[in-house]
């Protein structure tokens, strides 16, 4: 049988099926939700209130820290409540609201990494002209089409998700709403969603990581070539940190969506999940 309206809720089994492990990940997840949220918050508000961080070259970083605490609130809290005690159920209504919560910030925060990446090309192989590229204009530009990219990517592509039709039983099998979830979740045919999944999140995520590490190939000649150093470490100094984040965010989230459908990539794709969730954000701060 297919509900063909909206069903009651949801089941999200989680890491039932190791309830041992469940408290010491949610302790874990506790731990680095709080710090993600004191960490960006000691960042981000001073870069918002000092006038003299309010240049190009500290734009970016002032705006990351607040996407990740609006990021990781969207469905942290969710994640514990599932981890701490037997209720793992969440209402469609809840589901959706956080489905177009943490998918537009998700997805402006991958385009966000790619304009910082920029910015760090044009600081090590463009220092002269900076000041004449990286101007205000063009970042509040930059973060205004990482915002629209967002946003239009959940608004093609949640209202479908949400409504297919899904199986009685209702169970997902994750933590929180995510995308390949749901799609397995429906009792129709789903070829054409996951098709769909697919190209958006080449769009999404390889698209903006090919940019990304394109810009650090560049940026790595342009060091190599560097004579003194000092100078030399300066460079690597600045982008090196944040390269690291961005291979370990993006390979969380490809692990996430573009595992095959087994059990075990299933369950590795939970792990990798929840790392993304709550162990990128607490990593940003190192910027």
């Amino acid at each position: 049988m297919i509900n063909q309206s909206s069903p009651g809720g949801f089941l999200l089994l989680g890491f039932s099926e190791h309830p041992g492990l469940e408290k010491n990940l949610f302790t874990m997840a506790l731990t680095s939700y709080l710090l993600t949220m004191v960490c960006n918050t000691l960042i981000f508000l001073p870069s918002m209130l000092n006038p003299r961080l309010h240049s190009p070259m500290y734009f970016f970083f002032s705006k990351l820290p607040f996407l990740d605490i609006c990021f990781t609130t969207s469905f942290v809290p969710q994640i514990l409540l599932n981890l701490w005690g037997p209720k793992k159920t969440i209402s469609f209504l809840g589901c959706s609201v956080q489905f177009f919560i943490f998918m537009p910030l998700g997805t402006t925060e991958c385009i966000l990494q790619t304009a910082m990446a920029f910015g760090c090309y044009v600081a090590v192989c463009q220092p002269f002209h900076y000041a004449t590229i990286i101007h205000p204009h063009l970042c509040g530009q930059l973060v205004a089409v990482t915002w629209v990219i967002g946003m239009v990517q959940t608004v093609v592509q949640a209202p479908a998700i949400l409504h297919l039709p899904f199986c009685p039983q209702g169970q997902i099998d994750h933590f929180s709403c995510e995308v390949p979830s749901l799609i397995q979740l429906s009792c129709v045919d789903i070829t054409y969603y996951e098709i769909q999944m697919v190209v958006a999140s080449v769009f999404i995520f390889i698209v903006p990581l090919t940019f990304t590490l394109v810009s650090y190939s560049a940026i790595t000649q342009a060091v190599v070539r560097v004579t003194l150093a000092k100078g030399r470490r300066k460079a690597f100094g600045t982008c090196c940190s944040h390269l690291m984040v961005v291979i370990i965010f993006y390979s969380s989230v490809i692990a996430v969506y573009f595992q095959p459908q087994n059990s075990y990539a299933q369950k590795r794709g939970k792990f990798f999940g929840l790392f993304y969730a709550v162990g990128t954000p607490i990593l940003h701060p190192l910027l």
